[in-house]
């Protein structure tokens, strides 16, 4: 509980900071007023459609990837899975580069959130073929990495086949994970898919919590391993496709805020699933004021500077996790 609330109120303090923080140096007070009342000034419009959906974005995608990466930690046992490892994230970024080379998402307002989502349907579609119906954890981590591998392939011939320097310039920056000139638009088109895959995976604790004692255990304790794992991968492709589909590819969050959080929680999957969430949506949206505030002018990206924030503390904790085994 005391958890719950510390994260809470962390949030809330980082969505207030998110709206009203950026490069125009407008005040807090009139920010929010212009926020809720509309006067018809173009700081309304700039809080309404570009900073309202840029938070809003940044709290849900943080948090998929938080929960989505629990999960998979959870289902598999291995603390260095997440959620790109069973290849949808991978799919979901081939669909919206091809989109971009073809001209889709220039023709067509929604062209490249739509062809990432394709590409993710196609990729658990794929996985789920290659794992079979029987499958256990192995078989779809090498399902998820021959899949992956085949998606980072591809996208490498698109970009080498681009038509001009351009799209070649357009695909790396997409790649490269922003929330900039995201709408409200974005905003639902995203949580209308993030929503059925948050309820899908927030089920999954008790069968996760089941699955500490191994799969014959759990087997035992009336736990129905096939609908568990088409469960994890379902929700986790809807909202990892939906996160890519509108941000482009954001890693670490996934890998690394369920290790941060983990200890906090007694190293229950069914706790940490939340925790993850809520811990995803706060580094997230860390990352993404970070990005307003350093180098405005420079356009940095928020999956540059995830990266940046994620290596570390990953590498921190290998060697955090190798000290306490020695």
């Amino acid at each position: 509980m005391r958890l719950a609330l510390s994260l809470s109120v962390l949030l809330a303090l980082l969505a207030l900071a998110g709206l009203v923080l950026g490069p125009a140096g407008i005040g807090p007070g009139e920010s929010l007023r212009a926020l809720v009342h509309n006067d018809g000034t173009p700081l309304t419009l700039v809080m309404r459609e570009i900073r309202l959906p840029r938070v809003l974005l940044a709290a849900m995608i943080g948090a998929s990837l938080g929960l989505a990466g629990a999960a998979m930690q959870g289902y598999l046992r291995n603390p260095l899975a997440d959620p790109g490892l069973i290849g949808i994230s991978g799919t979901a970024a081939l669909g919206a580069v091809i989109s971009i080379h073809t001209g889709l998402s220039a023709a067509f307002a929604f062209g490249l959130p739509l062809a990432a989502l394709a590409g993710a349907l196609i990729g658990v579609g794929v996985v789920l073929v290659l794992a079979g119906p029987g499958g256990g954890a192995l078989t779809l981590i090498l399902a998820g990495i021959a899949v992956s591998a085949l998606a980072g392939a591809l996208t490498s011939l698109v970009l080498n086949l681009a038509p001009n320097p351009f799209a070649a310039n357009e695909i790396v920056f997409w790649m490269m994970g922003s929330l900039a000139d995201r709408s409200m638009m974005h905003v639902w088109l995203a949580l209308s898919l993030m929503l059925p895959g948050w309820v899908l995976l927030a089920r999954l604790g008790r069968g996760l919590d089941a699955l500490t004692l191994g799969e014959d255990a759990a087997a035992s304790l009336g736990i129905n391993l096939r609908a568990l794992r088409l469960q994890l991968v379902f929700g986790t492709a809807l909202v990892v496709g939906a996160a890519t589909a509108v941000a482009g590819a954001i890693g670490f969050v996934g890998l690394v805020v369920p290790h941060l959080l983990r200890p906090l929680v007694g190293a229950r999957p069914a706790a940490l699933l939340w925790a993850s969430a809520l811990g995803g949506a706060a580094m997230l949206m860390t990352a993404d004021i970070a990005v307003r505030v350093i180098l405005p002018t420079k356009d940095l990206k928020l999956g540059v500077v995830m990266a940046l924030i994620g290596a570390p503390l990953f590498l921190h904790l290998i060697y955090r996790t190798r000290r306490a085994m020695t």
